[in-house]
């Protein structure tokens, strides 16, 4: 299998697609956008993009689901554990400078206040460590994995930084082509995404058919629309198999209030949300 995901080697994502595909071929690319594109020109290339994280919320690639519409395999709660990267011999009593993925520095900003590092984003974590072990300054660090260290020759100066120690972040793994597991006894999520008609009230009367029918959201937001403060559509995640009747009837009810309406894909709900 060929996944695409976006930063180089060492990257959460990477780390992440090889977890669940240790056999699998990555393929760094620059942006989320490069992610997305190579997947939809390929029906041989999967997608793993981090969706949200459990402490500072959404990754912010929700137009990139909405543009490309690409159908969701799975999902993945993967624990993010980051490291203060410096050069081999530097200390932690010397840093000045710490760099890394705007993520990165907001999940460990207790840290970063602590110690009066100055911020530097970066385009992702595992490409801030190379370019510390690349620029060679003692008083620069790098926020990043324990692979990353590895891979770059740096030192770990403080493990574990993150200011939450539950620090998980969800990723999806997507692609092309529209696949659908058989409902079967196992907890499944339905993921999609919709645009209401423009009236009154429209939002409650489209929710009204969850309620009714005792179908639980675990996900709902509202985004904009490109170039637009007027028109917004929505990503949800409901718990449940498209196939299960109730699951059925309550989109039915929200279908009739939708001006655009796409299933974004069903897949085995994460253990991880049974804890």
């Amino acid at each position: 299998m060929k996944i695409a995901y976006q930063g180089i080697e060492g990257s959460y994502s990477e780390s992440c697609a090889k977890e669940l595909y240790p056999e699998s071929l990555t393929i760094p690319c620059k942006t989320f956008d490069d992610v997305f594109s190579k997947a939809n020109e390929d029906e041989k290339i999967r997608a793993i993009i981090p969706e949200s994280n459990k402490t500072t919320g959404n990754i912010g690639v929700e137009y990139l689901i909405f543009k490309y519409r690409l159908n969701i395999y799975q999902e993945k709660f993967f624990k993010i554990n980051h490291h203060l990267l410096g050069l081999p011999g530097s200390k932690i009593e010397n840093i000045k400078n710490v760099y890394s993925h705007a993520q990165g520095l907001s999940q460990c900003s207790k840290f970063i206040r602590k110690n009066n590092f100055i911020e530097n984003v970066r385009a992702d974590t595992a490409g801030s460590a190379k370019f510390i072990s690349e620029n060679k300054t003692i008083t620069d660090a790098a926020i990043a994995s324990k692979e990353s260290a590895k891979i770059y020759n740096l030192d770990i100066l403080s493990s574990n930084i993150e200011d939450e120690k539950g620090n998980v972040t969800r990723f999806l793994v997507m692609g092309k082509p529209i696949i659908q597991p058989e409902l079967k006894k196992e907890n499944y999520i339905t993921s999609f995404l919709f645009k209401l008609k423009s009236k009154p009230a429209a939002l409650y009367s489209a929710l009204s058919g969850f309620a009714i029918q005792g179908v639980n959201l675990t996900k709902l937001q509202s985004y904009p629309e490109k170039n637009s403060f007027s028109s917004y559509f929505f990503l949800c995640d409901l718990e449940g198999h498209i196939e299960e009747p109730k699951v059925q009837k309550s989109l039915e009810e929200l279908g009739l209030h939708c001006e655009d309406f796409h299933v974004l894909g069903v897949f085995i709900s994460d253990k991880f949300r049974d804890k």
